[in-house]
């Protein structure tokens, strides 16, 4: 069996993380090709839409799998605070692997979250409960996704599964707050109302750079710290923070 796992939503300053996996048998593999799957990046939300759609009738026809992990900004909140992004994703992809329904016998293809794609293998393996699995390998690579139609596959089911929190998101504040993503001026013009002086709100990353620079032009005090009371001065950013933005 193939399996393939990728995310959406590592850089946005809106909504969650999210990992999507699949798997399929080896032979299958051209059906995903056939279906037009690429990197997500590469297709339109219609194609998108479209395929994910096509993939979800076939895990009925075929006995496919396929799932997302969502991370939330809460989530992503407090591993900044803890020991990182990148441990983070290592933990999801983690998650997303426990989830698969056989494991045994299944070549895992992962598209890296660090800049050093063994050790991402590394780290999520140390931890994977009962690994190494009988006649299972994993490798990550970096752009896996343009390489592998199954690591493919999983970054539409991510991708997708993320506009829907986004859409989920826009529906409950009642306005347009764009894709998320610090450059998108529709998510620049909800900042003002999203980030109050009396509150965050649940789906802003309180962490991120974008939130802080926000706060020091249009906000007065220290930007609040999720998970602690503003009784005292905070200060989340230092001068030599190299947080993403």
């Amino acid at each position: 069996m193939l399996v393939g796992i990728d995310e959406a939503g590592r850089g946005p300053v809106l909504g969650p993380l999210v990992i999507g996996i699949c798997c399929i048998p080896e032979e299958k593999e051209s059906l995903l090709v056939e279906a037009g799957v690429k990197d997500s990046k590469d297709l339109t939300p219609a194609q998108r839409r479209e395929i994910e759609a096509w993939f979800n009738q076939s895990k009925e026809e075929h006995g496919w799998y396929g799932t997302t992990v969502k991370l939330s900004a809460e989530t992503i909140d407090l591993a900044l605070q803890g020991k990182g992004l990148n441990w983070l994703e290592v933990d999801g992809f983690r998650q997303a692997l426990e989830t698969l329904p056989s494991k045994e016998e299944v070549q895992i293809f992962a598209d890296a979250c660090d800049v050093n794609a063994q050790r991402f293998t590394q780290r999520i393996l140390a931890d994977l409960p009962q690994w190494p699995w009988p006649e299972s390998r994993m490798t990550s690579e970096h752009k896996a996704d343009t390489r592998y139609p199954v690591v493919a596959m999983a970054s539409i089911l991510a991708k997708e599964e993320r506009d829907r929190s986004i859409a989920a998101m826009a529906a409950r504040v009642g306005f347009n707050v764009g894709s998320g993503y610090p450059s998108d001026p529709n998510t620049k013009a909800a900042l003002g109302d999203l980030i109050l002086q009396s509150a965050i709100d649940e789906d802003v990353r309180w962490g991120w750079a974008t939130v802080e620079r926000f706060w020091s032009v249009h906000r007065q005090g220290d930007v609040p710290v999720r998970g602690q009371q503003r009784t005292v001065q905070q200060r989340l950013f230092q001068s030599e923070d190299t947080r993403i933005s």
